[in-house]
């Protein structure tokens, strides 16, 4: 199966962030403050409406906690800055944001519902119906998030192309085993996430996000987890 809605959201990810890189000149200082705001506002909304449709809040705490210690004694803040640095000296950029506005703009668009729901819709039932419109947003992100960290958000479609589809393919593959549960506690604890980028980007304390990435893998280890507790007691 052709993975056509990543392939639709990573060429709305160029298209945007080209438009951010040719309007960074042009765009006054406090227009950028503004919109910027303004994304982590919308953010945040997001968020927090993913966080609250948990079903098992004990897996979400034990999810980001577990993934959390995981993400530290792996360094993957570190890991990831070093791929960026990396990225950024073989294509030869000068901008000192690059690195930044890579992770920033590839955790926006890879962390979040309509990312894993989206992938896996189109991996199930063939409809990329989700990851249409997630395009639409990123999109119109990218050329906020381009006229302020520039080149670097360009690239962010890279990760989110290699994400989103490989979890469609994934889905194709194994969609049996994909419970509405399962889908809405990634969601929940991928909303959380979103929180986090939503408090960075608003400049209120930088959070370490990478490092809380590997929570997701624990929401899946833990859901089939507590449905077997939850048979015992």
């Amino acid at each position: 199966m052709l993975p056509v809605g990543s392939l639709a959201n990573a060429a709305a990810i160029i298209l945007g962030s080209l438009a951010g890189c040719l309007l960074h000149s042009r765009f006054p200082e406090r227009i950028r403050v503004i919109v910027f705001q303004g994304l982590g506002l919308c953010t945040l909304l997001i968020g927090l409406q993913m966080a609250f449709k948990v079903q098992n809040i004990l897996v979400v705490i034990f999810s980001i906690l577990l993934g959390g210690i995981t993400g530290e004694l792996l360094r993957l803040d570190t890991l990831f800055e070093r791929l960026g640095n990396r990225f950024k000296t073989a294509v030869k950029s000068e901008n000192p944001k690059f690195t930044e506005g890579l992770i920033t703009a590839s955790l926006i668009y890879c962390i979040g519902a309509m990312a894993i729901v989206g992938s896996l819709e189109e991996g199930v039932t063939g409809d990329p119906t989700v990851l249409y419109t997630k395009a639409i947003l990123d999109g119109f992100a990218s050329v906020a998030l381009a006229s302020t960290f520039g080149s670097g958000v360009l690239f962010s479609f890279i990760p989110v192309l290699l994400y989103q589809g490989a979890l469609t393919l994934f889905a194709g593959f194994f969609q049996q085993y994909f419970s509405p549960e399962l889908i809405a506690q990634l969601s929940a604890t991928g909303g959380l996430l979103i929180v986090g980028i939503s408090i960075t980007l608003l400049d209120i304390k930088e959070i370490r996000l990478s490092n809380l990435l590997p929570a997701l893998p624990f929401v899946v280890a833990l859901v089939p987890l507590a449905d077997w507790l939850q048979t015992l007691f």
